[in-house]
């Protein structure tokens, strides 16, 4: 298959070969539009290296990124690391009934018993029943670490 050069170039062969009279309007006009095919081509070709160009250019950038978001994110990973070692009790899940956002809470958070929702400003209340064994009921005052149960339910 021939290149839009090659076409252009083979037409210009066609007319040179039919010795054309270029003072004749037929001849004039055949010139002309020869002319503007070879300036269409010229410009095809510069926009044809601009893009080359531009797809080097961006090609970079890509792989500039990447490497930019590979520590970006290596660190995010390190975050996660740190957060494997976080007490996952100490942390409690909340889902907000209007927005249905995740919150996460940590027992002073829940001890103020309400807070609003960050994700849609609704007021969130907070009220825990103690459910242990040693009978002190809703004002639960028992030791995180005794015995009883009761803790182990917040």
């Amino acid at each position: 298959m021939m290149t839009i050069s090659e076409k252009i170039s083979y037409i210009k062969g066609l007319a040179e070969g039919l010795a054309l009279d270029t003072n004749t309007k037929e001849g004039k006009v055949l010139t002309a539009i020869i002319d503007l095919l070879e300036d269409m081509v010229d410009e095809i070709d510069a926009i044809d290296e601009a893009c080359a160009e531009i797809g080097e250019q961006l090609d970079a950038v890509d792989e500039d990124l990447a490497l930019i978001e590979d520590e970006f994110y290596a660190e995010d990973e390190d975050e996660d690391d740190e957060d494997e070692y976080y007490d996952d009790d100490d942390v409690y899940e909340v889902e907000c009934p209007n927005c249905n956002d995740i919150i996460y809470l940590d027992e002073s958070m829940l001890e103020e018993e309400e807070m609003i929702c960050p994700g849609c400003g609704t007021r969130l209340e907070f009220e825990f029943d103690c459910e242990c064994s040693c009978g002190c009921g809703d004002d639960c005052d028992c030791d995180p670490d005794c015995d009883c149960g009761c803790n182990s339910d917040k």
